[in-house]
């Protein structure tokens, strides 16, 4: 019982590995980084082979299967929480301002960052819509500076990948 308990234990560390890479894959492939989305392939891969086979190698055992299944499912959050820690790209912040769209701009402008601002007819009368993008590790700072200037701000965020350099902060 103790040798199954073990395979079972490695095979889920084997599938919380491959789809630990698995999802990073994926959004390296998104961000266009092809070195290191080969990388996470290979070894999301050659993860996959060897799981698999440890699985069908004794189909019967439901102890394997379930470290299978259960190393899947595992390494698909701690890939999402990895990737969210690395924070790599950049964020397009819109931000929806019904009364104070210029003391944000020049709240941020004064903190640093590129703000463009565009008027807007919204459904109570006219709003300011703000653009200001950054690098994902900065959103956090910059979503607080925001509604430390206006706390009913609307607040949206877009992942984007640069086409043409601007200014980033």
């Amino acid at each position: 019982m103790n040798q199954v308990i073990i395979s079972a234990a490695i095979i889920f560390l084997i599938r919380l590995v491959g789809l630990t890479c698995a999802t990073l894959r994926i959004l390296m492939v998104v961000r266009g980084m092809k070195s290191l989305a080969w990388i996470l392939g290979l070894i999301q891969a050659f993860t996959y082979v060897t799981a698999l086979g440890l699985v069908l190698e004794d189909m019967g055992n439901w102890l394997k299967v379930l470290g299978y299944s259960m190393g899947f499912a595992t390494g698909l959050v701690a890939g999402m929480v990895i990737e969210n820690r690395l924070a790599i790209g950049y964020t397009n912040i819109r931000i929806i301002s019904t009364n104070r769209g210029i003391e944000i701009a020049e709240g941020l402008r004064g903190a640093g960052y590129a703000v463009t601002e565009v008027s807007a007819q919204g459904r109570g009368g006219m709003v300011s819509i703000l653009h200001c993008s950054v690098l994902r590790r900065s959103e956090s700072k910059l979503r607080t500076s925001i509604i430390n200037l206006d706390p009913d701000a609307f607040i949206t965020a877009e992942n984007v990948y640069l086409v043409q350099r601007g200014f980033w902060n």
